[in-house]
């Protein structure tokens, strides 16, 4: 794509679908196969051996069931993108749907989750530094912030020039660089088993029934893509083999996750951490190179989560504005997001409670139960019967999930105060 400008539906008093400028796809099915597994590799593969400890072996099942499901609604996205070549992004799919309703709630959702989950990936940067410079003295005494806390700031400092980009094509590079971290990652976590000393000998029980709510949520939180898919779709020089593309993405983060989560609950068990490179040994190189990926993995993902609030903000700006004054503004937008983000990461410094109840509270909606309701009103005519009813009891399902793992993730956070 083209993405100098990001086109979206006016939300013009008629409800008539704007004409947009003609854009030039120019991603390739490798590029956009690198932008979905960079979009979906992220916090999650820190934290899944974490959640399969707490929940179970038998939790496993959840988590691939919500891969296949994910990769599905991701598919219902695209069928509904290619419904109208104007769509340009996940809340033009919700005004497509339910009109200004439809845009006003996706729109909530889509940016809480880019919201909740930069959070996250803030606050593991602060805890990853805190392991890595352990000894080492730093400090902004202005604000009186710890050396960690003043290495994140330069870190996200260092990262605001990337949510100034808007070439996803471009942007493949850092997914690559993304992919190759979370590898390198895997790779660690395996060299510390063989060679290390940390045996995978711990027992995991087969279910835990009382944890299975909080680690849901962090289940669902690894398939929280969804916002972005349009941004990815429209970048594609062939959309019609984007459902293919979903489809392989989200296996192979799928079983680079269940990888990880077993190999890392078998090796620390109940000890584990919730991430699970705050778990190795400290004495060992090996440590060090997790520590490090980890750092830098939440530095590559900014620009994915910042886009489509800074989207939404050019949304709003005049169609005769200069493109030069369109960057400015979507940057400075994107730019401040950002700075909102890592005050509130630095006053709330609850990792793995973030992260389950952005799973909870928003990801199952972006990422499930908002596409299925798209794709059932905008093929309504021609869905049948027994498919309606297989959708609306997912829909269901995924309510009960959402509710409940709010609740108890809310709760938690209170306790921590």
């Amino acid at each position: 794509m083209d993405s100098t400008t990001i086109y979206l539906l006016s939300d013009s008093k008629d409800s008539n679908i704007s004409k947009p400028d003609v854009l030039i796809a120019t991603s390739t099915s490798l590029t956009t196969l690198l932008n979905m597994m960079g979009l979906l590799i992220g916090l999650g593969q820190l934290s899944t051996a974490y959640a399969l400890q707490n929940g179970g072996w038998a939790s496993a099942i959840l988590l691939v069931g919500l891969f296949m499901l994910g990769a599905y609604t991701s598919h219902l996205l695209g069928l509904c993108l290619a419904t109208d070549n104007r769509l340009r992004s996940y809340s033009d799919i919700g005004f497509l749907a339910f009109g200004k309703t439809g845009r006003y709630v996706s729109l909530f959702f889509a940016n809480m989750e880019c919201f909740m989950t930069l959070i996250s990936f803030t606050i593991s940067m602060t805890d990853h530094l805190s392991r890595v410079l352990e000894g080492y003295m730093f400090h902004i005494s202005f604000f009186n912030l710890s050396t960690a806390q003043s290495l994140t700031v330069i870190a996200i400092i260092v990262s605001i020039p990337t949510v100034w980009l808007r070439n996803l094509d471009s942007i493949s590079f850092i997914s690559t660089i993304n992919i190759l971290l979370s590898i390198l990652i895997c790779i660690v976590l395996a060299c510390t088993c063989f060679f290390g000393g940390v045996k995978p000998n711990q027992a995991i029980d087969a279910f835990r029934i009382k944890n299975i709510f909080s680690v849901s949520g962090l289940y669902i939180f690894n398939i929280g893509s969804h916002m972005a898919i349009p941004d990815v779709y429209k970048s594609m020089i062939d959309p019609t083999t984007f459902s293919t593309i979903s489809y392989l993405s989200f296996g192979a983060v799928a079983i680079l996750y269940t990888f990880l989560a077993f190999l890392g609950a078998k090796m620390f068990g109940p000890e584990i951490r919730s991430q699970v490179t705050l778990s190795m040994p400290k004495h060992l190189v090996f440590t060090k190179m997790a520590l490090w990926a980890a750092v830098i993995i939440p530095m590559t993902k900014y620009v994915f989560f910042t886009a489509p609030v800074a989207s939404e903000v050019e949304r709003h700006l005049p169609a005769k504005m200069p493109l030069w004054k369109r960057n400015i503004i979507r940057g400075a937008a994107g730019s401040l997001f950002l700075i909102v983000v890592l005050v509130l990461a630095i006053t709330i410094p609850f990792f793995e409670t973030i992260l389950s109840l952005t799973g909870s509270f928003v990801s199952i909606f972006v990422s499930v139960i908002l596409p299925i309701a798209f794709y059932l009103r905008i093929f309504r005519q021609t869905i049948p019967l027994t498919s309606l009813v297989i959708h609306l009891i997912i829909i269901l399902i995924c309510l009960v999930l959402g509710i409940i793992g709010t609740i108890s993730n809310t709760m938690s956070m209170i306790k921590h105060y």
